[in-house]
């Protein structure tokens, strides 16, 4: 790979003008020292196809956050068209808006630490846990964790349906998110037996239709849930279209 192809942009202003937030240089260079690892680490472990660093940037970074926008400060005002109940969404996340020591997220089948590893970045008070099936991407987030020191990330090894029964996971955390897992009923049955009363899933899905929508309430209404908000937007760079569908745990 040629030296101008392992730097990766830093898009400030789209990070200003899309989540109403943007990093700082200390966690820009984290940014960069994930992006090096990835690249370097996929030469063994097939760990994504998206290596170009603007596509990265998006489909791995900008990707990630945009689903914890609400905590990071906001969703832009060109947002706002395809949230009408914006507010509504962050007045009911304020709780989360503050994270401090027990402030728990789960990363859902987190493959190469996507989007666990940015949003531990991005929220560097919250406590994040990366659980993913395959001990080798387990064993490699290790490994990663440690050469970036992040003292608030950990991992879990195991499936999701079991683990939370064979480490007594379940209602245990405030933020449980799932991107490119499963069909977003699947995604519901694997997040929310992990949440505490009133916490949220986080689904990262790309396009989505009525019949999802359909399937989905039916099946987080006998989880003890409720959809919350689905938004709809698309990325910053190739334009293509995105959904994040937010779920809220009533009953335990």
């Amino acid at each position: 790979m040629e030296e101008s192809h392992s730097i990766l942009p830093e898009m400030c202003e789209i990070w200003q003008q899309t989540l109403n937030w943007q990093p700082s240089i200390a966690q820009q260079a984290q940014f960069q020292r994930l992006y090096e690892a990835i690249v370097a680490g996929n030469q063994k472990l097939n760990l994504t196809r998206i290596t170009a660093p603007e596509e990265f940037w998006e489909k791995h970074l900008w990707d990630s956050l945009r689903g914890i926008a609400p905590f990071l400060g906001g969703v832009s005002e060109g947002d706002k068209e395809d949230r009408e109940d914006k507010e509504e969404l962050l007045l009911s996340t304020s709780e989360f808006r503050i994270p401090n020591s027990e402030f728990r997220i789960l990363d859902i089948g987190t493959g190469a630490g996507f989007p666990g590893i940015p949003v531990a970045i991005a929220l560097p008070d919250a406590e994040v846990t990366l659980l993913d099936s395959t001990q080798k991407k387990v064993a490699f987030l290790n490994s990663l964790i440690t050469e970036m020191s992040l003292q608030n990330a950990r991992t879990l090894v195991g499936r999701a349906e079991s683990i939370n029964k064979q480490f007594q996971q379940s209602n245990n955390y405030d933020i449980a998110l799932v991107r490119a897992v499963a069909a977003a009923d699947i995604c519901a049955n694997y997040a929310l037996p992990f949440l505490r009363s009133e916490g949220l899933a986080i689904l990262y899905r790309g396009n989505w239709s009525q019949d999802e929508e359909k399937t989905l309430e039916a099946t987080v209404k006998k989880l003890g849930g409720k959809i919350e908000n689905i938004e709809k937007f698309t990325t910053p760079l190739s334009h293509g279209m995105r959904h994040c569908i937010y779920l809220r745990k009533i009953n335990s």
